[in-house]
């Protein structure tokens, strides 16, 4: 292994600081973890920016950061975030004085999929032809594809879904899940099964790229939807990684995942995706693109990495919990006593409001009524749950919601069940998932006004 001069053996030049990488991000992805892991193992200090620990502000003229890092490596979901304009103008905060891969100018440019294909088209990038429409007539009576067939898809979104192949004749509506959808060329290669190849793009170069081949009775060969896996770095054409290089130059990202797929000699480019995972291209390849990306950042913050410790590391995936992820609210030293019935505060983003809460030990999940749950803005939804109710017979289906509940000085976020507590005294209960750490007082009951 080289070695940069004046560097011990974790890559990191003993001359120079350690680069303090923020990864912003608000989830748990595999690849967030990777990252920051990346970070720390190339000898640098990785710092994640999540909604638990992160605040700016504006004094006296200047931006100032808790906690202050020195670069930014943006990995906010704005596909499957709720209000992804809110987290766009986060990542714009720290973009007016860090430095940011993928900054949130260059995401909003790529986020929409036709949008991305026009710049890609006005580069000299060959991608399938495309229509667009506002309203059920244009999109309908306007369509200038040509092809059989078609890919009906959402200009917006990710893992492939709700797409659908049509007809030349099929109608369609405007919008998919009350996003702006889009009419593309369906690609035929004529091969018996499926594929398309993903190239990952990190700087000026692909770290790998993978034949991604369909489920049986399936088109769609994304890894989410079932799709199988299978190295193809070494056997990519080079007109095909040029090509993947050239629309992540073309979008100005730092690093992309790249949908390509060859008809009759000729490649196109699909999609490019701003927060491509990579399982399935580790699974494939053997190749962790996420020691390239801490790379990438810890050089853009002035710093330096062996080369070979990079290699080295992208040779694991490791996505285990960092050190450095932050708790949503410090561990209480002793344990707190609270009541039979306490007032609490509840919220998911849009509003929060006090309720009176009733302690429940032996229910393992925390509830809240229907009504609450539609004050406060709770949702999307995550999943459902089927409960056995003690008011009724049968077990009930319940959705899944994640909101944050605030007992005394105390905030925690749960994932709580919804239900129609109106013939119920209390609209929220607490279950063992909310009540860890405290100690409950049978005798005490909030007096209720």
């Amino acid at each position: 292994m080289s070695e940069v001069p004046g560097a011990d053996s974790s890559g990191t030049a003993e001359s120079a600081s350690p680069v303090r990488v923020g990864v912003l991000s608000f989830h748990n992805s595999k690849e967030t973890k990777a990252i920051l892991n990346a970070v720390r193992a190339l000898g640098h200090e990785p710092v994640w920016l999540r909604e638990e620990n992160t605040r700016s502000w504006i004094e006296a003229g200047d931006l100032r950061f808790d906690p202050d890092v020195d670069v930014v490596a943006n990995r906010l979901l704005m596909t499957k975030a709720a209000q992804p304009l809110d987290d766009i103008g986060i990542a714009t905060g720290y973009a007016a004085s860090r430095p940011v891969l993928n900054p949130p100018a260059v995401v909003v440019r790529a986020l929409h999929k036709y949008g991305a294909a026009a710049t890609l088209t006005a580069a000299g990038i060959r991608v399938p032809d495309a229509y667009i429409a506002f309203s059920n007539r244009t999109i309908n009576e306007g369509n200038r594809l040509t092809s059989e067939k078609a890919v009906h898809k959402s200009a917006i979104g990710t893992n492939g879904d709700r797409m659908a192949v049509i007809d030349a004749g099929d109608v369609v509506a405007p919008h998919i899940a009350r996003r702006r959808a889009f009419i593309q060329e369906f690609i035929d290669t004529g091969a018996e099964r499926p594929f398309d190849v993903r190239a990952y793009v990190v700087g000026d170069r692909v770290v790998g790229a993978m034949k991604r081949y369909a489920p049986s009775d399936e088109w769609r060969t994304n890894v989410a939807v079932g799709g199988e896996v299978e190295d193809f770095t070494d056997d990519l054409p080079e007109e095909a990684a040029r090509f993947a290089r050239e629309a992540a130059d073309a979008l100005d990202l730092d690093y992309a995942g790249v949908d390509l797929l060859c008809r009759d000699g000729e490649w196109y480019v699909l999609e490019v995706n701003t927060t491509a995972g990579f399982k399935g291209l580790f699974e494939a390849t053997g190749v962790s693109p996420a020691p390239y990306i801490a790379a990438l950042a810890i050089e853009r913050g002035g710093g330096r990495v062996d080369p070979d410790r990079v290699a080295s590391l992208a040779a694991v995936l490791d996505d285990s919990v960092p050190e450095c992820k932050p708790s949503l609210d410090p561990e209480p030293e002793a344990s707190t006593t609270i009541g039979y019935t306490e007032r609490v505060t509840v919220s998911a983003g849009q509003r929060a409001i006090e309720v009176i809460g009733k302690s429940d030990t032996g229910a393992r999940r925390t509830s809240i009524d229907l009504d609450v749950a539609a004050e406060i803005g709770a949702g999307p939804i995550v999943d459902t749950v089927r409960v056995k109710s003690g008011s009724r017979t049968g077990r009930q289906k319940r959705p899944l919601v994640e909101i944050d509940l605030k007992i005394g000085n105390r905030w925690r976020t749960v994932t709580a069940s919804i239900e129609n507590r109106n013939h119920m005294t209390y609209p929220v209960l607490l279950g063992r998932d909310i009540l860890d750490g405290y100690h409950v007082d049978i005798t005490r009951r909030e007096r209720e006004e």
